[in-house]
């Protein structure tokens, strides 16, 4: 794995709880995917939890913010590695009653009138597919 970070990609060393941040601003915003066992470039350097992480990780991210996202066990040779696919949410998602966006390569809380231009985004987005529904 060559590709660079960005908007929708995060290497990680290692599973920090810190990062079910960066998940709920993946659901947030359009989606992405965290890989765990490599270094900032991509390469993989594996983790040694691997397996228990595979079953830990998807149940802190239902019991925290209610959503499912794929933890994917990978292998490079011996090395073993997690992808977290996190899709974009219909709905606003929270993390511990705060929320998140993630924007170009930085995660960020949403706060004040941010927060209310997005919650009337999602809001007048499902009354549109409401109407359309009904047209049908």
């Amino acid at each position: 794995m060559k590709e660079k970070e960005h908007q929708s990609i995060e290497w990680k060393e290692s599973w920090q709880d810190e990062y079910l941040k960066w998940i709920c601003g993946y659901a947030n915003a359009y989606g992405g995917t965290i890989y765990i066992g490599t270094d900032d470039n991509g390469n993989v350097v594996g983790i040694d939890n691997a397996r228990d992480l595979l079953e830990r990780i998807p149940n802190k991210i239902t019991d925290t913010m209610g959503i499912i996202a794929d933890v994917n066990l990978l292998y490079k040779g011996e090395l073993e590695y997690l992808q977290i696919i996190v899709d974009k949410y219909p709905s606003l998602i929270s993390f511990r009653g705060k929320y998140y966006y993630r924007s170009g390569s930085t995660m960020r809380e949403i706060t004040g009138k941010e927060l209310e231009t997005l919650i009337v985004k999602v809001v007048v987005s499902k009354n549109l597919y409401s109407c359309f529904d009904r047209l049908r």
